[in-house]
């Protein structure tokens, strides 16, 4: 069976950063963090695009993670 560790990591990397930059988008639209000149700052639209990019970030990363543990586990047999 072929290894998806390459793959895995790639993906667990895209996740984390999707998380971090969802996270940036929410702290902004609740005038956080960031410029108040800035188009995200009070915006409550990027409150809601904020959640959905953090929740994509989790699902790449959860996926990621997944990957890693089943080519591991198929390292070993």
């Amino acid at each position: 069976m072929k290894s998806y560790s390459s793959l895995a990591n790639i993906l667990s990397l895209i996740g984390a950063l999707t998380m971090v930059l969802g996270t940036i988008f929410l702290l902004q639209s609740k005038s956080v963090i960031g410029p108040t000149a800035s188009f995200m700052y009070r915006n409550p639209e990027w409150t809601v695009n904020g959640y959905v990019t953090i929740l994509i970030g989790t699902l790449l990363l959860g996926i990621g993670l997944f990957l890693n543990v089943t080519s591991r586990l198929t390292k070993n047999r």
